[in-house]
């Protein structure tokens, strides 16, 4: 591994006076910077520069010599530390990798076109321009662009002036506020817009290609004026740009980019076309566009130091646009949308032996791409935030981050600065408590017992899999449900006194990162009043979660979720119905090679959501709400997984008579998947031509969720195939193909060998991308038999020295010796349970 040092010890930036041509279809761009700062360094001027051919450098008007290093470093020959001004000629290549600047293509009215953009995190803004690409290197930019005419020229602030010349359209953008390399964007091409202004005056804008409805910018546009409202109340800290754009790529590799005034998304990240848009999408691109506007603040406003902490800028996000979104849209339950989208995650993920800590030290710019797991450095975040939000209160959780604020603006962070920020407002030691966390990988499962009247507490550390000896112990918040429980528990074990016959709970609310083993009295409570209405929904999810997940760490048997499940029978809510849902998926592993369990399973799914279905049946309701909506297509799954033969027959109809657009979106990727499953070939041949031929990215997606439920495996193979075919799926969309086909039963075998086959490919399309660790990581989730663990370490252990992959594949490795585990302990408890039924 290359020795690593920060250019920003020798350099420090200023002002970039950037100036660049970008010509389009020769795939090549020019450009001169002029970069105004201070040199410490007394033997050379550092810059990143990649991949660019540097034609001309000077320093305070005269040339210099320079040296162009493979690690991606220039350096001028220059010995005189103090101010000076550095300006670089260069030149540079356009390439279809989506990092740096990058061609997107789409077609309008069967015209194929293109449009440029940039993605820069976490450190590609020197494949572009020589600069001191590293987070606490903020500056302020000039920006000058040289494009073809009759385009919209995008950039990070307002349009100052604009004019033809000759070399083409000229777009000068007023100059930026102190910020980070990683944030500065741009983006080149024929596009459409609606706009509105906030109460406070800023200009918002959502931006597509003319491929897309007008009206499906609409209500992105809707939730980015609330968010950023919202946000400049709850923050008590104006958005300090003069204009916010969103703007919905046709290619794009992350789900979107919080670049500072220009943010960019993928398509189905931002619009939403009225006729064809779910529910469960809208909430989808509501929660996006509130994460990337809360970067406004944290990320960008203020940064973190180094990428270490990386969470500051994306657990703050994570918390934030669940608080927006319940804000501007209290009937969607959003914090009951996350319990079951980032707790589950989070949880699951940092279950197993070696997951990285929320912050992780980063010795390589390999390692940044990493850092971005969604189950931790998002979701596990998030989680810790919001238990310091409830430990403190709202208003002081405001009021420190005010502090925080106004102490920090345009400037850069550690995570300790958060921490003392809250401690201040609280009168807590908030520091200690919290790095406890932040530092530490993983999370206790508290074993509550009563005896006499008294309950006992005691905590360890949570494994699922094998795993080293741990003596860790964490702050723990109780938030129990009586008050003769302590506010946090520190030690390893406590005593209290506890007299009531009701139930007895901990994490009330859910606000706090473990899980909780009861004893069989406790437990049995708790079941009895999840069968009886009277523990609420959240706690409803809690339970059945937490037995799910205590069930892989083999605290209990798997078999115990059988009755369970009983206890859920007359559930009314679709919250605890999707847990309802992943607790069943949770047994179909036990299954999979006896016919007769497997046939008892999908009764039992098939008795537990048929009352619910009789009632929903296939038709919205008038006057319906969203939920009942929602719930419709989880019932409405179940049922199809219980091989119920009116509704495979009426997923088939309405296939036959009714066109893909116009089906009820919350139901058309059920209806796509059964007709895959029970059709024949023909039926894949015509959804990949619909996939094909199709604009929208919503439609895209659910074709792809349903047609790779097909059992026949000449068609698997032919899905396999065109997987590399970017005139049909996208390179951004790979992933997804991937990990649907591997996660199915009937195709799981093929699409292990595919990857093992294609890793060439996959190393050439996706290396250097952040995406590229996905692939280790998918596949684990797919793989759970002692053969696919042992092909597992046989494939990719000779990869563990590529440090973009190394944390994926150890973590792989332990996700599937988890499942084998699992499966050989529990197998035969959970098919004797099903086989009694």
């Amino acid at each position: 591994m290359q020795a690593f040092s920060h250019l920003l010890d020798s350099f420090i930036p200023e002002h970039y006076d950037l100036s660049l041509t970008l010509a389009r279809e020769a795939r090549t761009f020019h450009g001169t910077v002029s970069i105004k700062g201070y040199q410490k360094s007394s033997v050379d001027i550092p810059f990143h520069a990649k991949d660019l051919t540097i034609t001309s450098a000077t320093v305070d008007g005269k040339s210099v010599e320079y040296t162009h290093s493979e690690h991606d470093e220039l350096r001028l020959a220059h010995a005189l530390p103090g101010a000076h001004i550095v300006v670089l000629q260069f030149e540079g290549t356009i390439t279809d990798a989506m990092h740096g600047m990058y061609p997107c293509y789409f077609e309008v009215d069967g015209v194929k076109k293109e449009l440029l953009a940039t993605q820069f995190e976490s450190h590609h803004a020197r494949e572009v321009f020589p600069c001191i690409d590293e987070p606490a290197a903020k500056a302020t930019f000039d920006l000058t662009l040289t494009t073809e005419e009759n385009v919209e020229v995008l950039g990070n602030m307002p349009v100052e002036w604009q004019r033809v010349e000759p070399e083409g359209l000229v777009t000068k953008f007023q100059s930026s506020p102190r910020m980070s390399s990683y944030l500065l964007a741009w983006v080149v091409g024929e596009l459409q817009k609606k706009s509105a202004t906030t109460k406070d005056g800023v200009e918002v804008n959502i931006w597509a290609t003319h491929a897309q409805p007008a009206a499906a910018l609409e209500f992105p546009l809707d939730i980015a004026v609330r968010s950023i409202e919202f946000y400049n109340d709850y923050f008590g800290t104006a958005y300090p740009l003069p204009k916010a754009d969103h703007v919905a790529l046709p290619d794009f590799s992350s789900g979107a980019m919080e670049n500072w005034g220009l943010i960019t998304y993928r398509e189905m990240a931002l619009l939403a076309d009225p006729t064809t848009t779910s529910i469960s999408s809208k909430q989808y691109i509501a929660t996006v566009i509130a994460h990337e506007l809360a970067h406004q603040w944290f990320g960008n406003l203020v940064t973190m130091q180094w990428w270490n902490d990386l969470w500051l800028n994306e657990s703050f996000a994570t918390l934030m646009e669940y608080l927006a979104v319940d804000a501007i849209h209290p009937e969607w339950n959003a914090w009951l949308d996350f319990a079951s989208n980032e707790t589950i995650g989070a949880l699951r993920r940092d279950a197993l032996d070696g997951v990285q800590s929320v912050q992780v030290e980063v010795n390589h710019p390999d390692e940044i791409s990493t850092l971005f797991d969604p189950a931790i450095v998002y979701a596990k975040g998030a989680r810790l935030l919001r238990m310091v939000q409830h430990f403190v209160g709202d208003d002081t959780f405001q009021q420190g981050l005010k502090h925080y604020f106004t102490e920090h603006a345009y400037g850069n962070t550690v995570g300790d600065d958060l921490w003392q920020a809250l401690s201040d407002a609280s009168g807590k030691d908030i520091v200690e408590m919290m790095n406890t966390w932040t530092s530490q990988p993983g999370f206790p499962v508290v074993q509550a017992s009563l005896k006499d009247n008294r309950i006992t507490l005691s905590q360890q550390q949570f494994f699922v899999g094998q795993h080293a000896t741990s003596d860790r112990t964490w702050p723990v918040p109780l938030n129990a449900s009586t008050d003769t429980a302590p506010i946090l528990f520190t030690d390893k074990s406590v005593e209290f006194e506890y007299n009531s016959k009701a139930p007895f709970a901990l994490n009330v609310g859910d606000t706090a990162h473990f899980i909780t083993q009861y004893d069989e009295t406790l437990y049995a409570r708790l079941i009895g009043a999840a069968r009886n209405g009277s523990l609420d929904m959240l706690g409803r999810i809690q339970l059945l979660d937490e037995a799910t997940l205590l069930a892989r760490g083999g605290k209990l048997s798997s078999a115990q979720l059988i009755p369970l499940l009983d206890a859920y029978r007359d559930e009314t809510a679709e919250p605890v119905w999707n847990i309802i849902a992943i607790a069943i998926s949770e047994l179909k592993k036990f299954v999979q090679d006896d016919e007769a369990a497997e046939r008892k399973l999908r009764q039992l799914t098939h008795t537990i959501a048929r009352s619910k279905y009789l009632e929903l049946g296939w038709n919205q309701k008038e006057n319906e709400t969203e939920e009942q909506t929602k719930l419709r297509s989880t019932i409405i799954g179940l049922t199809l997984y219980g091989e119920d033969e009116e509704a495979i027959t009426k997923a088939k109809e309405l296939y036959e008579t009714t066109p893909l657009e116009s089906l009820d979106a919350e139901l058309r990727p059920l209806i796509i998947s059964s007709v895959a499953r029970y059709g024949d070939g023909s039926v894949v041949d015509e959804l990949l031509e619909h996939y094909r031929s199709s604009q929208s990215a919503e439609l895209k997606q659910d074709i792809c969720i349903g047609i790779t439920s097909t059992r026949i495996p000449a068609k698997i193979e032919q899905l396999l195939a065109v997987i590399k075919n970017p005139d049909i799926i996208k390179p951004q969309d790979v992933a997804r193909w991937f990990v649907y086909l591997i996660r199915g039963r009937e195709s799981n075998d093929a699409s292990w060998r595919w990857l093992q086959e294609n890793w060439g490919w996959i190393e050439d399309t996706f290396g250097g991308d952040k995406s590229y660790d996905d692939y280790p990581r998918y596949s684990a989730s797919g793989l759970s038999t002692q053969q696919q663990l042992d092909e597992y370490i046989e494939f990719f252990q000779p990869l563990e020295n590529v440090v973009a992959l190394s944390r994926a594949i150890k973590l792989g490795i332990a996700e599937i010796e988890g499942k084998v585990e699992l499966i050989a302990r529990d197998k035969t408890a959970v098919i004797d349970a099903l086989k009694k039924l």
